[in-house]
Order: structure tokens, then C-alpha cells, then sequence
């Protein structure tokens, strides 16, 4: 992966209202949000959340669509692990024991579900 697009993408999170909206649409997936329910849950006046949105957007973090009158946002789940495993690739130089504990952080809370062919 080319650096502009974590640089993009890390410049729009620097910001303490886009960090958390961010961080709502994840933990709004995958049905997502309105912009106005994202503006009425951080308390932003709607015209600036449409600026945050925007910057989000074009960094590649969250994608929209339209249904019916409203704007449903999405977190980009790809765009944030291309973005993780970008900083993570030469973690650590392949010594465990630095990267051990940040893997345990990174651990899923909801681990995907293991099927077995019975």
C-alpha cells in the first residue's frame, strides 16, 4: 500500500470530533447511521457533522448511500484494517515477545464464529 492513503486516511482521524464519529459508525456496523442520528448522538450541529462526513469520506473511511430521504454513513471495516496492517506490517522486526502484547489488544471482542463440517 502507498503511504497517501494512511496519511489521508490518519490526518482525518486526528481530529477529536471525526475520531469519534468514526468510532460510533464501527460500532454501528453494518447497518450504519444517518448523518443526522451521527450529528444528534455527538451533539454536532448538523452543517459541521456534513464537513466531518465529508473529510471522512474523502479519506476513505466511511461510504455512504442514500435511502429514501436520508444519508446512511458506514465505517470502510477494509479501509481501517488496510490502515492497521499498513502500521503493523514490520512490527516489532519479528521479535515476539514486543509484539505479543499488542496483538492481545488487537484480539477481536467478538471473535469470528469456528463452523465444522459435521
Amino acid at each position: 500500500m502507498e503511504n497517501e492513503p494512511i496519511i489521508l486516511a490518519l490526518a482525518a482521524l486526528a481530529q477529536s470530533t471525526r475520531l469519534d464519529v468514526f468510532r460510533l459508525l464501527v460500532s454501528a456496523e453494518p447497518e450504519g447511521l444517518p448523518a443526522g442520528e451521527v450529528a444528534r448522538r455527538l451533539d454536532v450541529p448538523h452543517n459541521t457533522m456534513s464537513s466531518h462526513l465529508s473529510i471522512l469520506s474523502r479519506a476513505g473511511l466511511v461510504r455512504s448511500e442514500r435511502i429514501s430521504r436520508s444519508i446512511v454513513y458506514r465505517a470502510d471495516l477494509d479501509a481501517l484494517r488496510s490502515t492497521i496492517a499498513f502500521l503493523l506490517k514490520d512490527c516489532c522486526g519479528g521479535r515476539p515477545e514486543i509484539c505479543g502484547p499488542l496483538l492481545v489488544e488487537l484480539t477481536p471482542c467478538c471473535p469470528p464464529k469456528v463452523t465444522t463440517d459435521a
